[in-house]
């Protein structure tokens, strides 16, 4: 994250290649697709590619008000190329600043309207004195192409887990690195198991517009292929844990993120959909309606370093990046495991010659413990009943019972329905 952070990132431009070519050295399989301006997705196009190479704001006395080089936010983003001297009251039309942040760079973007502007902190604006204010953004703004990467690591399935994540925000930390990071390294722990059982899909693309192209590519398969899936966005800072469905909600990444918050945080924060602001918007749109949601720390817009230069590095944490990475890492867990299974005896089975029961009874000993539930595990495995469901009905966190569906299976008592 420190080594990506001062990058300037946006829709389009360098910035992203090169954050794509940092992610690219820990995840040797990651492709990068470039596509052109002007492609027409859905009902959006592709915009002109965007690179900024300095900015400069000058008072009247020549002394630096903002400076790219300092802090990438202090030019809205997408500005096109300017050189002008402009009173200050001209100039006021091109600065933005966060009343409610006073001593914050805002972040500000105009994709899809050509303008200019710097953002200074509402604190600096305060001081400005009237008088003639040179303003230079050495930008372009010229046909080119977006670019994204994507990571497929095959499974024994071709059902898929989708991951999704955006590289397309300057220097902000929570909002913008904490995604791509943690998807980076749950991609590096799938890419080591010996064996998955679902196929993985990892993308990371611009926000919105990414979304927006990746489906008008891929729509038909990820539609028939993706079981669940997760948007990865505001997962590092220590302050709570959240919670966003899927446009209907009851989808499989629903459950499965319910289930380990459930249990793992059970304090988290529940969000409705009317409360979406990521790419879940696309994903889940009518007609579009892929299973997914998100597990997030503190969700964007409700954090006030949202969007500001103080959601720097010192505001995400060690331990806020590791307790994402560990709910998703079990939410993938899980859906690794889930199945629904079939009891394949007619009765309760004889446990004990099976030594999965006690022989002798004595003081209520085989109402408890693991010998029950066993059996209690046996008494829904009707086919109805998937792992997220059995473990709802027991009342114990699924990872739990991993090692028990083993048992049974082992000894040939259930069996996994086709």
């Amino acid at each position: 994250m420190s080594r990506l952070f001062p990058i300037c990132r946006s829709l389009t431009g360098e910035g992203v290649r090169t954050t794509l070519k940092i992610l690219q050295e820990h995840m040797p399989g990651l492709t990068i697709h470039e596509v052109p301006s002007g492609t027409t997705c859905l009902d959006w196009q592709v915009p002109d590619e965007w690179n900024i190479r300095s900015a400069r704001l000058t008072n009247p006395d020549g002394e630096v008000i903002a400076d790219f080089d300092t802090h990438n936010l202090h030019v809205v983003g997408y500005s096109e190329p300017v050189d002008v001297k402009l009173e200050l009251e001209e100039l006021q039309k091109h600065l933005y600043s966060s009343a409610k942040m006073p001593e914050a760079i805002p972040y500000v973007t105009s994709y899809y309207k050509r303008t200019w502007g710097f953002c200074i902190s509402e604190k600096q604006r305060q001081t400005l004195k009237p008088g003639r204010y040179h303003a230079h953004i050495d930008s372009s703004l010229t046909p080119g192409s977006l670019t994204y990467g994507e990571l497929i690591l095959p499974g024994e399935s071709k059902d898929e887990i989708f991951l999704s994540t955006y590289v397309c925000h300057p220097s902000m930390a929570n909002n913008e690195l904490s995604g791509p990071v943690v998807a980076t390294w749950l991609a590096k722990h799938l890419q080591a198991l010996p064996k998955r059982r679902h196929t993985y899909r990892i993308v990371f693309i611009p926000e919105t517009i990414g979304s927006i192209v990746y489906l008008a590519r891929h729509m038909d398969h990820l539609k028939q292929h993706v079981k669940a899936g997760f948007v990865l966005s505001c997962v590092g800072d220590d302050r709570a844990y959240s919670y966003l469905p899927s446009r209907c909600g009851g989808t499989l990444a629903d459950k499965a993120a319910l289930h380990v918050l459930d249990h793992l945080h059970p304090g988290y924060q529940k969000f409705s959909y009317l409360q979406r602001g990521s790419d879940e918007r696309n994903y889940c749109w009518p007609g579009i309606d892929l299973p997914m949601c998100s597990i997030m720390r503190s969700k964007y817009a409700t954090f006030p370093e949202y969007h500001t230069s103080a959601d720097d590095l010192t505001f995400v944490t060690e331990s806020g990046l590791q307790g994402a990475y560990q709910a998703l890492l079990m939410t993938i867990d899980c859906l690794e495991k889930n199945k629904t299974y079939i009891t394949t005896v007619l009765g309760e089975p004889q446990m004990g010659k099976r030594d999965l029961y006690p022989t002798i009874a004595m003081n209520g000993n085989v109402s408890k413990g693991r010998a029950r539930l066993l059996v209690d595990i046996l008494a829904y495995c009707d086919g109805t009943n998937d792992l997220f469901d059995l473990a709802h009905i027991l009342n114990r966190p699924a990872w739990e019972l991993f090692e028990l569906m083993d048992v049974l299976l082992h000894h040939g008592l259930i069996r996994e329905k086709n």
